[in-house]
């Protein structure tokens, strides 16, 4: 099984990441749950989503406490609330952010944890370039998909297409595939 959180703020869709990547999951034959977690339900305040993807029934309900893979869509969180908390030794993290992530204040932590993977790209700004919005979860599910082939990236464009109708929903494939192709072809382990 893999499992997923995801961290961000009110309104950036991190609840809409965890859907599209259950959605996603789902269209490969897989089995996969996608849910939230608000604590003050305010734009601007810290929001988790979690999502499990498998191949067979998924019975656990709870939060993800022990995430293989993180997204963190909003890069201030870092240093905010702790993000790592319980990832796996061997995780993969990926960071919406435009700065490298030596630049991130990551340092220390990737000393103590490394062989956990560790990746930024600027999700936000190909969002920007595409939608005229920096939203950041689109880009991030097909990172995601990008970094562990969990999913198909046919799978990621189909569940946007679904989630998001018309001209909106052909903006937003367009999005996934070039955060896709940038992950695949420009994101190196540091």
């Amino acid at each position: 099984m893999t499992e997923i959180r995801i961290h961000g703020r009110g309104g950036q869709g991190v609840v809409t990441a965890a859907e599209l990547l259950s959605s996603a999951a789902f269209r490969d034959g897989k089995v996969a749950q996608a849910f939230p977690s608000f604590g003050s339900e305010r734009t601007g305040a810290p929001v988790i989503a979690f999502c499990r993807i498998d191949t067979i029934p998924i019975r656990s309900r709870e939060p993800v406490s022990h995430p293989d893979v993180l997204l963190i869509q909003d890069s201030t969180l870092l240093h905010q609330v702790n993000v790592f908390s319980g990832l796996s030794d061997k995780g993969i993290v990926l960071i919406n952010s435009t700065r490298k992530v030596e630049e991130l204040g990551l340092k220390d932590w990737m000393l103590q944890h490394p062989e956990v993977q560790v990746y930024s790209f600027p999700a936000s700004d190909l969002a920007e370039r595409h939608l005229g919005r920096p939203m950041a979860n689109v880009g991030m599910v097909a990172g995601f998909s990008a970094v562990t082939s969990a999913i198909t990236i046919a799978s990621v464009e189909h569940a946007i297409k679904e989630k998001f109708q018309g001209k909106m929903g052909e903006l937003n494939a367009v999005v996934a595939a070039e955060a896709f192709d940038y992950v695949s072809s420009h994101v190196v382990r540091v």
